[in-house]
């Protein structure tokens, strides 16, 4: 008699690897394309650089003075050739320097990067744990209370801007009831930067760009949890004796959580909108103002690596969401 324990079954990184290969060479040419996209847009922009540059002082600047700034700040040059310089640094990690703050592009999305990282991060797990439980508990009893209600609420909130969420909560909890921050990252008055403090300023931006993307969520683990509730294997293993529970979290909840997979991939350039329209409702020291002040100022270093961040993004939430379909369903695999 074989005693010895089963093997666990071993994790497909060969093809993972081969799809994430692939995945990386497509996005080359369309990181070029964007790149190039943000330069020829800002070059047809009606917003001067130079002037947002020279700021006050260019008000009474002479035009040969604005003409030296132009040159010194090279976007007296062609388009190509500004793209092209900016790209063959970019490359080597020299991103240019911010004309709008006057500092290194890799300092300044270094220095918040993180804190958008967090909130995304933290507002993805709640729409994500949040839109299953709900989504679980709605398929269960579908017609029922619970079910119409959610379900209208999601209905609701799909068509809610996040930013209209925001000041709504910053109404209800920080005016009327006083229990949360409004904005910021530290409390009025501190000049030191504490876990505690950031997770109370957290809480806020983060139930409500979480909120803003639940609807998703929850309408298709509702949709898919329900049709697997419906087939023949879900229906054999109640035959069988099989508790409840055991068949909606063990066979239901798998089968239905298929399509909700190819949903993260989607939902990514959704939340980095929404990330910054919440992180400048709540003042959070995102990317967000950076993103404001490259755009409105042609801050074309700055723009253009913004721009390849929220797509480098996009495609690796597509890649990632892929990866998990084909964990979760061999069938499908990863050499398609």
């Amino acid at each position: 008699m074989n005693t010895r324990p089963a093997r666990s079954p071993r994790l497909p990184w060969g093809p993972m690897a081969r799809m994430a290969g692939r995945r990386t060479l497509l996005a080359a040419p369309v990181l070029l394309a964007v790149t190039f996209g943000v330069f020829a847009a800002a070059d047809l922009s009606p917003f001067d650089p130079v002037k947002a540059y020279a700021g006050t002082a260019g008000l009474t600047a002479s035009q040969a003075d604005l003409d030296r700034l132009r040159a010194n700040l090279g976007v007296d040059r062609p388009l190509a050739g500004r793209w092209w310089d900016w790209l063959t640094s970019a490359l080597t990690g020299d991103l240019g320097t911010s004309s709008v703050m006057r500092r290194p592009v890799a300092e300044v999305i270094a220095e918040r990067v993180g804190w958008s990282a967090l909130l995304a991060a933290t507002a993805f797990a709640v729409a994500l744990s949040a839109g299953t439980a709900l989504g679980v508990l709605a398929a269960r009893r579908r017609g029922g209370r619970l079910d119409r209600v959610v379900t209208s609420l999601a209905y609701t909130l799909e068509a809610a801007p996040a930013f209209w969420l925001g000041l709504l909560a910053i109404w209800f909890f920080s005016v009327r009831l006083g229990v949360l921050p409004s904005g910021g990252l530290t409390d009025a008055g501190s000049d030191v930067v504490t876990a505690d403090q950031v997770v109370r300023h957290l809480v806020l931006p983060a139930l409500v760009l979480g909120v803003s993307q639940l609807p998703w969520f929850f309408l298709y683990v509702r949709q898919g949890v329900a049709d697997a509730l419906d087939e023949d294997p879900v229906r054999g293993a109640r035959a069988r004796g099989i508790g409840e529970r055991r068949v909606l979290l063990g066979h239901a909840l798998r089968a239905g959580m298929l399509p909700m997979l190819t949903l993260i991939g989607s939902r990514v350039p959704e939340l980095i909108t929404g990330a910054l329209l919440v992180e400048t409702v709540f003042s959070w020291p995102g990317i967000a103002a950076a993103t404001v002040q490259a755009a409105t100022s042609v801050d074309f270093p700055l723009l253009a690596a913004l721009t390849v961040l929220a797509t480098a993004a996009v495609l690796a939430g597509n890649l990632l969401s892929d990866l998990l379909y084909g964990l979760a369903d061999p069938r499908v695999g990863f050499d398609g």
